[in-house]
């Protein structure tokens, strides 16, 4: 994830950035508990370890007939690219050749598509609920520098050398790092926000536009094994800043205040993230790449627990969007995954890119419901 990170009971945004942890920095693991029919029929329920699966009508989707279909179109196809290549319990392959066929921007054919084949089925936890949770997580983007300057003096560094051949476990803490000099010649970009750099090992990945106009992604490389504490959450303890505060915004307001105090703060997570440029220039709306190995859609894209469902699925999700009542009812495609994200009815909803993104996706935890296309 982003790789991208589980969000748990508690609402506040630091807690979240501690899940989101989890989820987008750390590598993918297969799930095992899913089950489907070989004969490729679809039957009248699916069941996975941790959830069970109920067919139901195309009606008993909310909101399903006022999706724009067109939007999720891209995602789906990038899903198919993936799905053709991938060995699964699911037969994919009937149904992305049937999607080659279609204009991306005839919305009714696109409805009628998965209307014709594809069976949706209702997901529920093994505690029988229908409802889960849904939180966000979002790809940060920040103006760097290839070389440290008065402006960009913050830097973002690659996986240590030496650790590649002996690694000690764990490794030091954060302060030790910085402290010791051992990552001098490390540094592979530089950036003018502490905490924004900090936000971003959170994440795992995020993207840097160079002063020279070319946008340089960091992917998760690595980090030093020790465990996440919540920076935000010892804002909170050390009553620096009220539950309200506790959002992207006011911890960066709080840095902007205090900021002799910002390295005692960032060195109360021991956790230290280090990154990899992926190849390449990329566009600035291009998604980080999810655990299926395809670009990520911004709003169109979740991560989900494979021990539920199967990874590049289509998914309908039916929430609200944060802080509000306000449904957001969308079809989106199971493309990621992480270790935190934990239930059969929990996803993971990728907002997209920079800081009106990160707002929303600090924000989020929503109950919702969810049902998982398969094929027919």
């Amino acid at each position: 994830m982003i790789s991208k990170f589980k969000l748990f009971q508690v609402s506040v945004f630091a807690i979240v950035f501690a899940n989101l942890l989890a989820a987008c920095s750390t590598p993918p693991t297969r799930g095992t508990g899913y089950r489907s029919n070989s004969s490729g029929a679809a039957p009248s329920t699916y069941s996975s370890s941790i959830a069970s699966f109920s067919a139901v009508s195309w009606q008993a989707l909310p909101g399903w007939q006022e999706d724009d279909l067109t939007q999720a179109w891209p995602a789906w196809l990038k899903s198919c690219d993936a799905l053709r290549r991938r060995s699964s319990e699911v037969n994919w392959r009937q149904v992305c050749a049937q999607a080659t066929s279609l204009s991306g921007r005839d919305e009714q054919a696109i409805r009628r598509y998965f209307e014709n084949y594809f069976q949706a089925y209702e997901i529920r936890n093994n505690s029988r609920s229908e409802t889960g949770l849904v939180t966000g997580y979002y790809e940060p983007v920040m103006n760097g520098s290839l070389m440290r300057s008065s402006v960009y003096s913050v830097p973002l560094y690659a996986y240590p050398n030496a650790w590649k051949k002996m690694k000690p476990n764990p490794g030091p803490t954060r302060a030790d790092l910085i402290a010791s000099g051992m990552l001098k010649g490390s540094e592979i970009a530089w950036v003018q926000d502490p905490v924004a750099a900090a936000f971003m090992q959170i994440q795992g990945s995020g993207k840097i536009r160079l002063e020279d106009g070319r946008v340089m992604r960091l992917g998760f490389a690595g980090t030093n094994d020790q465990p996440f504490k919540s920076f935000a959450q010892w804002l909170l303890d050390h009553k620096e800043i009220t539950r309200s505060e506790a959002t992207m915004q006011g911890i960066s307001q709080w840095a902007r205040r205090n900021p002799d105090r910002v390295n005692e703060m960032l060195n109360a997570n021991p956790r230290f993230v280090f990154f990899k440029e992926l190849p390449g220039n990329v566009e600035a709306d291009l998604g980080p790449n999810g655990a299926l190995g395809v670009p990520l859609t911004a709003e169109r894209s979740i991560a989900i627990d494979l021990q539920a469902m199967p990874l590049g699925a289509p998914v309908f999700l039916a929430t609200t969007k944060p802080l509000s009542t306000q449904p957001l009812q969308k079809l989106v495609m199971a493309q990621d995954t992480g270790k935190a994200i934990v239930g059969g009815v929990r996803a993971d909803y990728y907002w997209g890119s920079g800081e009106a993104a990160g707002e929303m996706a600090g924000r989020m935890k929503q109950n919702g419901k969810m049902w998982l296309l398969l094929p027919r």
